[in-house]
This record gives C-alpha cells, structure tokens and sequence, in this order.
C-alpha cells in the first residue's frame, strides 16, 4: 500500500530494521552514507537498492533536511554502485517512488537500479 510521503518517519519500517540489522539483506555496497542491496523480488536482472543511512522518508524530507555532505555521499554511493555492477555501458534506470502517487511502499527514502535488459517504456501509455 502507498505511503504518505509527508509522515514522521517510522522507526519500525524494513529497511530501519535492515539498517539496524535485525533483517539479513545481500549487501553490495556500504559507506557512512548508504546501504546498498539486492531487492528481495528483482523486477530486472540487475534489481539493487540503495537507502540512506539518515531518518528520510522521502527525496523531499532528505533534500530539505539533510547536510550537503550527506546528500553528496547518498548520490555518490549510487553512482559508485552503478559503476561497481557495470551498468554505465548498457544504460540502467535509476528510480525513486514518491508517496502515493508514486506508489511508494516503504516509508524510507531509497532508489532502485535496473538493469541487465532494455527497460522499454517509462510508463504505460
């Protein structure tokens, strides 16, 4: 189910836990900013995840409230992992759901890459 991207962030969502570690996750990368990880239902041959490490809900919480440092960091582990898994060549999608309309199911920022395959069309039309 959608989130509402404008709630108080929730200590209890999966990936605090993952970041806690209290739930395993297959890590692919790691720094003082992010967590990045195979997602556990991969819609592509190349399906990781990378969260920040901060409190965030959402891009807005974490563009508005974050230290340039650490908005810097989270942006460069992303590339720093889509270069590590190769993706640069081929192309890949990097994307971010935003609260409901969005469909953004888990109440922590994070971006999805894809990749290993052409993705087609952005959205149905």
């Amino acid at each position: 189910m959608p989130i509402d991207a404008t709630a108080p962030y929730d200590d209890s969502n999966i990936f605090a836990k993952i970041l806690r570690g209290e739930i395993p996750n297959k890590t692919v990368y790691e720094d003082e900013f992010a967590l990045a990880f195979h997602d556990i239902n991969p819609q592509a041959p190349v399906h990781v995840l990378v969260i920040p490490k901060g409190r965030y809900v959402s891009w807005d919480d974490f563009t508005r409230d974050a230290p340039d440092g650490e908005l810097a960091g989270f942006i460069r582990a992303v590339g720093h992992v889509a270069r590590e898994l190769g993706l640069p060549a081929p192309g890949y999608r990097l994307l971010a759901n935003i609260g409901q309309h969005g469909h953004q199911e888990v109440p922590h920022l994070h971006v999805h890459l894809f990749g290993g395959r052409q993705m087609g069309m952005m959205l149905p039309r």
